[in-house]
């Protein structure tokens, strides 16, 4: 950590900016006195209701869900609802954090004992929740962009899974942020180092500090000859605001 350890004082997040006024970005940035920014790098477009029906995914087919994401919730839900489609109530789910479970439980009523997340907000983590249920039929809504790991998993342990396209990933139009600049960036998937380049095909590392979450958002990094400053995450730091926090505390001091 000691190769570029100039001082921060702002950081750019490409994520939605948090709901409401607590998430553990708004506490880092006061505790640190940081200027914290959210910007989506990537965005969503859901599939024609017409493409999901022609998949013939349908919930009764199934006994678990697996989303991944709180987009993968509201794009699910909708395409549901336009087709009056009803979720089983035996229906189980597993979710890739607690907050995209209790994001979940915002549409339906669901019972406790039906809801299970990964303990770490990894997909390791969800994956090792799901061996603990092998011999559910499960379904997993994803983006036309996912990582193979968990259909993978899936396969190697021979669990019964269909995947669902559900919507597309496409870059985001980040036009407005050339003449700006972060002392660090935050990245979280692969997609957002294309939509990166995609919008600034010249883009210069520079002095800009990057943080990436996961494997294959660090190999991505790699790929595109980025520098990873801020590797996340960690057994020391097992949430990206843990991992900016050591950094920074580290980069600040003096």
């Amino acid at each position: 950590m000691g190769e570029n350890l100039k001082k921060v004082k702002t950081v750019l997040v490409s994520q939605p900016k948090p709901e409401g006024d607590k998430s553990p970005y708004y506490d880092l940035a006061k505790k640190l006195n940081l200027q914290v920014d959210f910007r989506p790098f990537i965005k969503i477009e859901p599939v024609p209701v017409k493409d999901f029906r022609n998949q013939r995914s349908y919930p009764a087919d199934f006994t678990a869900i697996i989303f991944n994401s709180k987009n993968a919730v509201d794009v699910y839900l909708a395409l549901l609802t336009e087709m009056r489609v009803v979720i089983p109530e035996s229906m189980k789910f597993f979710c890739i954090t607690e907050s995209v479970e209790n994001y979940l439980q915002k549409f339906l009523q669901i019972r406790k004992r039906k809801l299970f997340h990964s303990k770490l907000g990894t997909e390791d983590s969800l994956m090792a929740e799901i061996k603990k249920h092998p011999t559910e039929k499960y379904f997993f809504p994803c983006s036309d962009i996912r990582k193979p790991d968990l259909p993978d998993f899936m396969k190697k342990h021979s669990i019964a899974c269909k995947e669902g396209v559900i919507y597309k990933t496409i870059s985001a139009d980040l036009s407005d942020l050339a003449d700006v600049y972060y002392d660090i960036i935050c990245f979280y998937s692969p997609a957002d180092i294309k939509s990166l380049f995609d919008n600034f095909p010249k883009f210069k590392q520079g002095e800009t500090r990057i943080a990436a979450w996961g494997k294959t958002t660090i190999k991505a990094m790699e790929e595109a000859k980025l520098s990873v400053s801020i590797p996340a995450p960690t057994p020391e730091a097992p949430s990206m605001t843990m991992a900016l926090e050591k950094y920074i505390v580290a980069a600040n001091k003096g």
